[in-house]
């Protein structure tokens, strides 16, 4: 067998072994769309029934009027986009710090980044609770939106990375023609990693998004509440309406979905480049 046909043979193997793996990933999504569709007889009839009979678009409606669902979406919206924003502004200023500035106790603090990674949500979450109950700030969405602003240590390593692989000759040049530090940062270094940014951003929006320990932890008010939120509140009401359950979480998917489509050339390019380079 000559290599051609080898070739042929094992690239055709690893697209085989791609779709069977996607499709185990996919098929939870194709179930939660399904059961948003389904009258609620259909939903543990066995043999699993695929697709609904007749198919229940009425679900959607009546999910959003059995919660303030758009008022929700609009909180999640805001938290989201000012949070996301947050780490745009900070973490790649800092990352530059770390990869391209030479400054007394770079090395020291970089290390107190790198440890603050290894340190678990569940050890910081009360002393943080305190401290926002200091500031007042429990009871309304700054808790998940400021801290943002101030950098998070594991997007400050990624972009770090991609800085790290960026040529310091177009500094050089730069400066040469008497750009400041800032304006280098802010007219070539920063364009440049773009990918790396909206791949941090796209992490941080993920995250946001479907974030239920924050809202849950910080936000006392209904009118407040977030999706995720609302989610909890409706499967606690409505425990049993799971047609119309599943409709409000493929509501929630959708946006993440949507996004990661349009975005996903960036996306994987900018995780692949902060992975290899420093």
């Amino acid at each position: 067998m000559n290599p051609t046909a080898i070739k042929r043979i094992n690239r055709t193997l690893a697209y085989l072994c791609l779709i069977i793996a996607s499709a185990f990933f996919i098929l939870p999504f194709v179930w939660l769309i399904s059961t948003s569709l389904k009258p609620l007889t259909q939903i543990f009839t066995f043999p699993p029934q695929w697709i609904p009979h007749p198919f229940m678009w009425s679900n959607y409606a009546r999910a959003v009027e059995y919660i303030p669902f758009w008022t929700y979406l609009k909180n999640t919206a805001i938290i989201t986009i000012f949070s996301t924003l947050g780490v745009i502004v900070s973490c790649p200023l800092v990352a530059y710090s770390f990869a391209k500035l030479e400054w007394r106790g770079r090395g020291l603090l970089f290390f107190i980044t790198l440890a603050v990674m290894m340190i678990p949500g569940q050890v910081t979450m009360i002393p943080l609770f305190l401290l926002f109950t200091k500031l007042g700030w429990v009871g309304t969405p700054l808790p998940l939106i400021v801290p943002q602003f101030l950098g998070v240590p594991i997007y400050i390593f990624l972009t770090r990375q991609f800085f790290l692989g960026l040529p310091d000759a177009l500094r050089e040049a730069a400066r040469l023609d008497g750009a400041s530090e800032f304006r280098i940062y802010l007219q070539i270094m920063f364009p440049l990693a773009k990918s790396a940014i909206l791949a941090v951003a796209l992490f941080q929006f993920m995250a946001s998004w479907t974030d239920f320990m924050g809202p849950l932890l910080y936000l006392t008010n209904e009118p407040s509440y977030t999706v995720s939120l609302g989610l909890q509140q409706f499967q606690s009401q409505k425990g049993s309406e799971w047609g119309l359950l599943m409709a409000v979480s493929t509501l929630m998917t959708l946006p993440i979905i949507i996004l990661f489509f349009f975005l996903q050339k960036t996306f994987i390019s900018g995780i692949t480049f902060s992975g290899i380079k420093g």
